[in-house]
């Protein structure tokens, strides 16, 4: 079975889709390396708990269907293109509340905590074009190149969270989420959130680079 580890990993961590996306509106890709030519990615429209390693899709980065039982996801030009122009090995895409709010307000995430730095210095926002369209692939792309970001979200539709595997990049959806619940609340409140300087960023950056076991 051809990127049997990749098909693996889709199929243990598609049911955290659950917590982070309404029904089944999320998906997530692996990639054979940070710079094969395939990778596997969640079916189209099946509860994420609902299929095993062999019915997972795989998908050229050229956008072709090349195994797996079940349809791949109606976003395979997004994470087709992602891949073909950014070194990167997993992708999550989901419509997350907090996040979404920021989509739909056309608001990119400011650095209002040090832990954007999990992701770049700020969060866009990519224009809008419909789902599942290789337009809305190239803005994404555009999007997050310009930032210097590896997330983005999408005018009026969610976000995306890039990184060199799946773990990493759930759990970085996860610090964008609750990033972007944290500006709005504060927001909310009345107050106005106050920025990191680029210094105050890059010594974080710094300081992460030798930051855990």
């Amino acid at each position: 079975m051809i990127l049997e580890s990749q098909r693996r990993q889709v199929v243990e961590h598609a049911p955290d889709l659950a917590a982070l996306t309404p029904g089944r509106t999320g998906n997530l890709s692996v990639r054979d390396g940070n710079t094969g030519d395939a990778f596997a990615v969640t079916p189209t429209g099946v509860p994420y708990d609902s299929f095993d390693a062999e019915d997972t899709p795989v998908v050229g980065v050229d956008g072709e269907h090349r195994d797996g039982e079940m349809a791949p996801s109606s976003e395979v030009p997004m994470h087709a293109a992602i891949y073909r122009r950014e070194d990167v090995g997993a992708i999550v895409h989901t419509h997350s509340p907090w996040s979404t709010a920021m989509a739909v307000a056309h608001q990119p995430l400011p650095p209002i905590h040090y832990m954007i730095v999990a992701v770049g210095k700020r969060v866009p926002v990519a224009e809008y074009a419909p789902y599942g369209t290789d337009a809305l692939a190239a803005n994404i792309v555009s999007a997050m190149d310009d930032a210097d970001s590896t997330a983005t979200f999408i005018e009026n539709h969610g976000l995306v969270v890039t990184a060199s595997d799946l773990e990493t990049a759930l759990e970085n959806t996860h610090h964008v989420e609750s990033l972007a619940r944290l500006y709005l609340e504060t927001r909310a409140a009345g107050l106005e959130p106050e920025t990191l300087s680029d210094e105050q960023l890059e010594t974080v950056l710094e300081k992460f680079e030798s930051y855990g076991q």
